[in-house]
């Protein structure tokens, strides 16, 4: 048993494996441990290109750090100035910095979901969301951890490009007691 450094309480032996596992990923996924391109399992080894391209330790290690996903703080990264991300592809496209926070209150008894457009829309024009994943109207699309989980909603980047679901608190940020009015 492991006593709670702030409570005295003994904690089981699950947890003391589970911290353990916390601290083994934290070193293995530690910044500056991306897998070269001809062993990530994706690239073709043998293949010209692979001599190419920027490898992903070159690339990411000048980025801001971040504690999970690939280890880099994106959003930093472009506030920063260390990327200037294209807005778009097709030139007809106009791209709106929304600068609108979006309280998400059905969490069951999780804090709530604080949804900022302004981070989003930096990256993705609003119809990469609007009206095919998300409805337009506040409310109207019945968002749930589980579809999220699936790849849904919000699931389509987090987890894949996007930092990862397992940052539960990046999102479920505003306590239930503080809700803005």
């Amino acid at each position: 048993m492991v006593l709670h450094k702030h409570t005295g309480r003994r904690l089981g032996l699950k947890y003391s494996i589970l911290g353990i596992l916390m601290l083994w990923a934290t070193s293995v996924f530690a910044a500056g441990s991306w897998t070269p391109l001809e062993k990530d399992g994706i690239h073709d080894p043998e293949s010209p290109a692979v001599r190419v391209l920027q490898q992903p330790r070159e690339a990411l290690s000048v980025l801001p750090d971040d504690t999970a996903g690939n280890m880099v703080h994106w959003v930093r990264a472009l506030q920063e100035g260390y990327i200037n991300p294209r807005t778009n592809i097709m030139p007809e496209t106009k791209i709106e910095v929304l600068d609108l926070d979006v309280i998400m209150p059905e969490t069951s008894e999780m804090p709530l979901v604080l949804f900022p457009h302004r981070q989003h829309t930096e990256w993705l024009d609003c119809s990469n969301c609007h009206d095919k994943i998300f409805k337009q109207k506040a409310g109207e699309t019945p968002v749930n951890m589980f579809a999220v989980l699936q790849g849904e909603y919000c699931g389509q980047c987090h987890g894949a490009v996007s930092f990862p679901l397992t940052e539960c608190k990046r999102c479920h940020s505003v306590p239930r007691n503080k809700v803005p009015r």
